[in-house]
């Protein structure tokens, strides 16, 4: 996506949040298949990584990230930036849950077929990066959000930056020390 487009696309989707707020159920008819489209990319964004045979799909996914976003607390985001920030920490949560479940799952199977859950590998980096980033929390809440928008949520830099509403060097600063955190811990 370019700069023109995520601009564009940001001020589509504020302009569209604005009015559902003010209770315009045609703006929410025209957003709803805007932000599913917004989360179907973050999820494939993740996705990407995951070893091959991962079974948890894109759609799957964004269907469970939507249903937690859209609920009620649509009317608390103010633009595409915070939505998507918001997403992408919902994701995280539900891919760390997912990791633990097949994790469990593998522990109990006696036969199991391997495309049948994500990688033992891929579920332990998964958990030891939660683990971490739970740690990093504690020192600094903003490094955590920097790598939940940068590496769960795809976003730039500038995208990142604006969501935070911080300067795009603040994020690169945060993201480098972040990063230089996470590798000593996982």
């Amino acid at each position: 996506m370019g700069d023109g487009e995520a601009g564009n696309g940001e001020a589509e989707v504020t302009v569209l949040l604005r009015q559902m707020r003010g209770g315009d159920q045609a703006a929410a008819d025209v957003l709803v298949p805007l932000l599913f489209r917004e989360l179907r990319e973050l999820a494939r964004t993740y996705l990407r990584r995951e070893a091959d045979g991962h079974t948890l799909q894109p759609t799957a996914l964004v269907n469970e990230a939507y249903l937690r976003l859209i609920g009620d607390q649509a009317r608390d985001f103010e633009c595409r930036s915070h939505f998507i920030g918001v997403a992408a920490s919902v994701m995280r949560r539900l891919l760390i849950d997912h990791a633990r479940r097949k994790k469990s799952e593998k522990r109990q199977a006696t036969e199991s077929d391997p495309a049948d859950y994500m990688s033992p590998e891929k579920a332990e980096e998964l958990l030891a990066l939660n683990v971490a980033l739970d740690r990093l929390a504690e020192l600094n809440e903003r490094y955590v959000k920097v790598v939940e928008l940068r590496y769960f949520g795809g976003l730039s830099i500038e995208e990142t930056a604006e969501a935070l509403q911080v300067a795009p060097m603040t994020v690169k600063r945060d993201w480098i020390a972040a990063r230089a955190f996470l590798k000593q811990q996982v």
